[in-house]
Formats: C-alpha cells, sequence, structure tokens
C-alpha cells in the first residue's frame, strides 16, 4: 500500500461527527476561505481544461495544482498517461457542471448569512408582514437566527463540494482510476438536484 493510500485509509478511519466547537469555529478558519477560493477558481479553470483536454494537454497536472496551491494541501495522485485524453475529456465534461453549481451554491449559501445578518441595511425593508415583525428589532432578530445557521453550515457545503471535486479528478486524472465511475454518478446527481432545487430558488427572486 503506497503512501497516499495509507494516508486516505487513516483519514477514513479518522472521521468523526463534527463537535459544536468545531461547528462554531468552521466559518473563520483558513480552510474555509481556501475552499471558498477555490471553488471560485475551479470554474474558469475547468472551463480552461476543455480545449486542454481536446489537444490533449495537461489536465491532470494543471488540476492538481490548482487543489495544491489553492487549498494547501498535497494530493498525491499521479496523473494517468495511458487513455489520459478520453478520461480528460469526461472529467471536464462533469467537472464544469459541477463546478458551477459547486460556485452557485455556496455563493447563495454565504450570500443568505450576509442578507439575514445584515437585515435592517436591506434597501426598502419592512418588517411589517416580515417573520418576527411588526417591529425591526423582532425581524432583525429572527433574521439574524436563520442568518447565524447559515453561517454555521455554509462552511460545510463548501467542503462537500471540494471533496467531490477532489473524488472526481482522482478517479478520472489519477492514474488508478480507483472510484471513477462512483465519482461520476454522484457529481451527476448533486448538479441534478443543484438544478431542480434551482428553479424554486429562481423564482423567489
Amino acid at each position: 500500500m503506497d503512501i497516499a493510500a495509507q494516508s486516505q485509509t487513516r483519514a477514513v478511519r479518522g472521521r468523526r461527527f463534527p463537535g459544536w466547537r468545531e461547528i462554531g469555529r468552521e466559518p473563520f478558519r483558513p480552510e474555509t476561505w481556501r475552499r471558498a477560493g477555490y471553488l471560485v477558481l475551479a470554474v474558469p479553470v475547468s472551463v480552461l481544461c476543455v480545449p486542454l483536454a481536446v489537444v490533449g494537454g495537461p489536465v491532470g497536472r494543471v488540476q492538481r495544482a490548482l487543489r495544491e496551491r489553492v487549498l494547501g494541501e498535497r494530493f498525491g495522485f499521479e496523473v494517468r498517461e495511458r487513455g489520459g485524453a478520453t478520461a480528460a475529456a469526461v472529467y471536464v465534461l462533469a467537472a464544469v457542471p459541477l463546478s458551477l453549481a459547486g460556485l452557485v451554491v455556496t455563493a447563495y449559501w454565504w450570500a443568505v448569512v450576509a442578507l439575514n445578518l445584515g437585515y435592517p441595511l436591506r434597501p426598502g425593508v419592512d418588517p411589517t408582514d416580515a417573520w418576527g415583525g411588526p417591529a425591526l428589532a423582532g425581524a432583525w432578530a429572527v433574521h439574524g437566527i436563520g442568518g447565524i445557521g447559515f453561517l454555521l453550515l455554509a462552511p460545510w457545503v463548501g467542503k462537500g463540494f471540494t471533496a467531490l471535486q477532489t473524488r472526481l479528478a482522482v478517479g478520472l486524472l489519477g492514474r488508478d482510476g480507483r472510484g471513477r465511475g462512483r465519482a461520476l454518478g454522484f457529481a451527476a446527481g448533486v448538479v441534478l438536484v443543484c438544478g431542480l432545487l434551482s428553479v424554486p430558488v429562481v423564482h423567489q427572486l
């Protein structure tokens, strides 16, 4: 078993449900904002990888470099050589919509945090018919509680999308191709669910 596989095995064995203290600290950790930056950059980089995949360019090395430099983590997967062009083409077809979904969903969650915590600063705000109204203080309190809830959950949404992006890259661009089918299926399912959930959200805007 190589070093990368051993580290993954230890990570799986060491997983546990986070405690309240960890959940409360997560929005303010540098890793959380590195993941947010990664999800922002993943969209243009994935689009850039489309022509690279067409001409047989180094899609795997580009994606690995993005993860290592932005997330500050070492991803020990060897880039596939034989069949690499086909795998890269499949990867970009899955990575572009997944990257876009990750960016939109993460941005939406953080926007909800800002809008709820800064409720009195909204232009034209009228607390009369709002939750917690008609007093502004009551409406702000109710919206603030919702904003805190989204604040605590938003980092885990970003963490989930980042982990899925990494699993997709390892499965399709890595030499051994472990978990390729599962990663593709899961990515397609997440994109589909995000698309379906975006319909009612758009209608509310």
